[in-house]
């Protein structure tokens, strides 16, 4: 399972991280920070940057803000900078890369929503401190000035990030008018950091749910799969659907909670889910480039379908009835609702319309014939099946989970038997296209895509067969017909 969230930060050591870091990144920093002070500015690193080098993480790409105008700050750039682009020039932002570099220098700035606009309406501001007061979390909005390196910090970010909690530096509702997508960042953040939630800051996100609607889906999407793909989802999710942001955004997880699984125990599925999302990503370590957001989303959506097809039987248990096929159309529309992309669509609803497949192998009663037909209908999502399927195991017997994870560890092991005598990933029937024309006298149309599938599936059913067995076969299909 995922680790635990850290431990509090000690203060001391923040102070030791940070100071390291800054001479990692001196090669940058100080050679900025000379350019923008010998010209009048003021420059300063800030936000994610401070706050990482804080927790000791390094990374090359540095966000900066400074009192010089984008025009000036281009002009500076040019000489040190091996490429500028100022794609958010709008937002008084400019862009650069040096070397390893990615470098991003923002005009000091505040920023508000209009209670009906999705785009915020911007301007320049003229101190740090100011900027720091517009920024969404005191975790953030702590700056290091340039070149001398001085620690700014004036809404308590060191406080809060050796409590690990997340407030704002000023009242919640007033971040969150001038903002509304802080409240996902919140949720997204509590599930990369690992930290707490201000209590004030959860009471502003219940009672300003409703504003995150004036976001466009595309942002909001942009937040969910960040705290999707952090290392602890469950927190985020968790805050989502406690605020009520999730009935806005991803209503299907919390209509989850109502519902009780199918064979009565404890818990019920929207635990299930969670259980199974951690589990994907514990498996994903292993099996997949995770952390990968198509497995990990698709076990959070694997049973969004089970409210819609409860039904009750007389005997007092309850059933969930092809709850696979709807989920999966559950989760094409809500996905298509966010903006997602088609691959990333067709590959999570794939995995969710298949991910009870395996249950019908029983103790290994498959033929060949039906092990082939579930590597081909997984096809490339093969991998992420295997994660999907073995994390919705999420029985406390023992016995029948040893089961499970044999009969299923005996399942890849005939895929990987077959794969390498017969190429599963690849199954063609045995005469292309070409020869079944020739064969049959015909020209291009419906005739040869019928004898297509008509070979597939016997190649399904029989596994590889010579071209003079084909060819009989063939012939005999058209006879039939």
């Amino acid at each position: 399972m995922p680790a635990a969230p850290p431990p509090p930060l000690q203060i001391a050591d923040a102070q030791r991280s940070v100071a390291a870091e800054l001479d990692r990144i001196a090669p940058v920093i100080d050679e900025l920070g000379r350019r923008f002070t010998e010209a009048g500015h003021e420059i300063a690193l800030v936000g994610g940057p401070v706050r990482d080098a804080m927790l000791g993480r390094h990374h090359n790409d540095l966000d900066l803000t400074t009192s010089a105008r984008p025009e000036q700050t281009e002009k500076l750039l040019k000489g040190w900078a091996d490429a500028i682009w100022d794609m958010g020039r709008a937002f008084g932002t400019i862009g650069c890369r040096h070397g390893d570099w990615q470098v991003e220098i923002t005009t000091y700035r505040s920023e508000a929503y209009d209670p009906s606009s999705r785009k915020p309406d911007v301007d320049f501001g003229d101190s740090l401190e100011g900027d720091l007061r517009r920024r969404d979390f005191t975790v953030n909005a702590m700056a290091v000035t340039l070149p001398g390196r001085e620690i700014v910090d004036p809404y308590g970010g060191v406080v809060d990030l050796a409590h690990r909690v997340l407030r704002t530096p000023g009242r919640p509702e007033d971040s969150f008018s001038d903002d509304p997508l802080r409240m996902m960042r919140a949720a997204r953040f509590a599930a990369q950091l690992g930290f707490t939630v201000d209590p004030a800051v959860v009471d502003a996100m219940r009672d300003m749910a409703s504003r995150i609607e004036i976001i466009s889906a595309e942002r909001v999407r942009d937040e969910l799969v960040k705290l999707v793909c952090a290392p602890y989802p469950r927190l985020g999710l968790t805050l989502l659907v406690e605020t009520g942001l999730a009935d806005l955004v991803l209503p299907e997880l919390p209509a989850l909670a109502l519902e009780r699984d199918e064979h009565h125990r404890h818990k019920d599925v929207y635990e299930h889910t969670l259980t199974v999302l951690e589990q994907a990503i514990d498996l994903e370590a292993t099996r997949l480039d995770g952390p990968d957001f198509v497995s990990r989303f698709a076990a959070l959506m694997h049973d969004v379908g089970k409210p819609r097809t409860r039904r009750f039987v007389e005997d007092g248990t309850v059933t969930f009835h092809h709850h696979d096929v709807v989920g999966a159309k559950m989760t094409r529309k809500r996905m298509k609702a966010l903006r997602f992309s088609n691959d990333d669509i067709d590959a999570v609803s794939h995995l969710v319309e298949l991910h009870l497949r395996f249950h019908g192998y029983g103790s290994g009663e498959w033929t060949d014939s039906a092990v082939r037909r579930y590597v081909r209908d997984a096809g490339d999502q093969l991998a992420r099946l295997h994660v999907l399927t073995r994390a919705d195991c999420t029985t406390r017997n023992k016995r029948k989970a040893d089961r499970l994870r044999r009969t299923y560890d005996e399942l890849e092991a005939r895929i990987a038997q077959l794969a390498e005598q017969e190429e599963l990933d690849a199954i063609r029937p045995d005469l292309d296209g070409n020869q079944i024309m020739e064969i049959l006298g015909i020209g291009p149309g419906r005739e040869v895509g019928e004898a297509y599938r008509f070979l597939l599936e016997l190649r399904m059913d029989n596994g590889p067969m010579t071209e003079a067995d084909a060819t009989a076969a063939l012939r005999a299909w058209a006879e039939r017909r």
